[in-house]
């Protein structure tokens, strides 16, 4: 009895012991979005998927600078030495996060304040630029993700490949991200399939523009 105690502590330690960064909670029920996007696609992309970022990143800062770290210093933090467990799981959790965080239930739209002004602005028309962001949605090769940034004071679409992200000084995009779109076969493949563009389409139902706005506002300070 007394062995069988001490190798289930021992499990629990191994388990915890550097968990640092924990998965942060969705701000909504899983099937609050649909039909855009459906309750077993954010069952599975959060419960699996997002939770595996999150458990791999605490194996893999074990031992590194990264590990009292904060998630967003992270980012910041990734160059081409990093190693790729760092880089890949570590952009995996903040990714995954910025994005989940960036949907509401009865949301949508276009877009007001400031950034809806804005993107009137750079683009013509928020139709133009939904346009432009789906067509870097379908330009992405493979697996990715596309944002909407401020760079130098003004608004850019990017894309990055696999999980990188616009605030890692290794990433060709740079910025600072107001807007997220995961184009990754496992966000969306269990609804759309290969339909990439319905999937890109459906996303504008469930964007949480509030939110955009207001990191927008305060990635120009």
């Amino acid at each position: 009895m007394k062995n069988l105690l001490l190798i289930l502590i021992l499990l629990v330690m191994e388990n915890t012991a550097f968990a640092q960064f924990t998965q942060e909670p969705l701000p909504y029920a899983f099937d609050a979005l649909e039909p855009s996007i459906d309750k077993a696609t954010m069952e599975i992309h959060y419960g699996r998927h997002h939770k595996a970022y999150v458990d791999n990143l605490n194996k893999a800062v074990v031992g590194a600078p990264q590990e009292k770290m904060s998630l967003l210093d992270l980012q910041k933090s990734i160059t081409a030495e990093t190693p790729a467990p760092i880089r890949n799981n570590g952009g995996g959790v903040w990714n995954h996060t910025f994005f989940f965080n960036g949907m509401a239930p009865k949301a949508g739209g276009e877009p007001k304040g400031k950034l809806g002004e804005d993107i009137k602005a750079t683009w013509g028309s928020f139709d133009h630029f939904k346009e432009e962001f789906k067509k870097a949605a379908l330009g992405r090769f493979g697996s990715g993700w596309v944002w909407l940034s401020v760079n130098n004071g003004k608004l850019v679409i990017q894309s990055t490949p696999n999980q990188d992200n616009p605030l890692m000084p290794v990433s060709e995009a740079k910025g600072i991200p107001v807007l997220s779109l995961d184009v990754w076969e496992h966000a969306y493949y269990l609804k759309y399939q290969n339909k990439r563009a319905d999937y890109t389409d459906a996303y504008w139902n469930v964007v949480n523009w509030e939110r955009s706005n207001d990191l927008y506002v305060k990635a120009l300070k």
